[in-house]
């Protein structure tokens, strides 16, 4: 059975679902998108994706295409038609269509919302076999990472460079300091050399990940330190762990990047701890909205 997706107020088999070419999405990266864990057939931090979105959308000056409650309707129909109950929702919203033009349509057009969604494995049962190597590459991205664009070319080459030398991620840095942001399509962690769990703070330098927001609330509410603080490749060669966090990625080791051994290679205890720490706020959301 094809795939159901929604567009611009339709659910179409996906093979049949198209976009007009003059959508400014595609003509010029003129838009936002989101991506939404279902688990057991409930969306994982719903609200803070919902948020972001708005926070996005504001920043290009582009409205939401519904109404929230409109919204979340149409993600439960999106999942329910596919009969999809644990996957990952993709939405994107664009400018619309309209003449090609740099500037925004002289009048305005209804902003575009496509929907589609696809199973996934369920959240791993164990950290083993879980976690992956990573490079590590110059940040070229634009300077507004905290939006959630469409504009994901630099992300394309930082993964695929990343794949061509068997790792699962490209960890970028600004080259004038040598300071880490984030991952090409994950918030990353370390545990320094003095045991604190480190992750960047907040800016116009990287996106604010649902998942990394969640986590940080975890730890807090369990009373483990964090530090909201920029740290360096340097600081790389002597950190204990390190790890990524995303929609996708959950809570994933990092063992070797460059080719050396973060810590002992393995996934280390603190990793271990937050892995299952995620997991019961994963399992914990579908407790909350029964």
């Amino acid at each position: 059975m094809s795939r159901i997706a929604y567009v611009n107020g339709r659910y179409l088999p996906q093979r049949d679902a198209s976009v007009n070419i003059e959508d400014r999405g595609y003509q010029f990266g003129d838009g936002i998108y989101e991506v939404v864990h279902l688990y057991k057939g409930r969306f994982i931090d719903e609200q803070r994706h919902l948020d972001r979105l708005e926070r996005s959308l504001r920043e290009i000056r582009l409205p939401m295409p519904l109404a929230r409650n409109a919204l979340r309707q149409v993600l439960q129909e999106v999942a329910q038609r596919n009969r999809v109950a644990e996957g990952l929702l993709y939405m994107q919203v664009t400018r619309g269509v309209s003449r090609r033009d740099h500037a925004f349509p002289a009048h305005p057009v209804p902003p575009a919302l496509v929907v589609t969604i696809r199973r996934i494995k369920p959240y791993p049962a164990s950290i083993e076999n879980w976690g992956g190597d990573a490079i590590t590459m110059p940040d070229l991205r634009w300077a507004r990472r905290d939006i959630k664009s469409t504009n994901l070319l630099p992300n394309v080459l930082a993964r695929q460079a990343a794949r061509e030398q068997g790792a699962i991620e490209a960890v970028l840095y600004e080259e004038s300091t040598g300071m880490i942001t984030e991952g090409a399509a994950t918030s990353f962690w370390i545990v320094d050399a003095e045991g604190r769990v480190r992750t960047r703070d907040l800016s116009r330098d990287i996106l604010p990940g649902c998942t990394r927001d969640a986590l940080l609330a975890e730890l807090r509410e369990a009373g483990m330190d964090v530090l909201e603080q920029p740290f360096s490749r340097n600081d790389l060669l002597y950190a204990r762990e390190a790890f990524l966090t995303s929609a996708t990625s959950f809570v994933k080791p990092i063992l070797h990047i460059d080719g050396q051994a973060i810590g002992d290679g393995q996934p280390g205890p603190v990793t271990r701890q937050l892995f299952e720490l995620f997991a019961r706020h994963v399992q914990g959301s579908l407790a909350n909205a029964a």
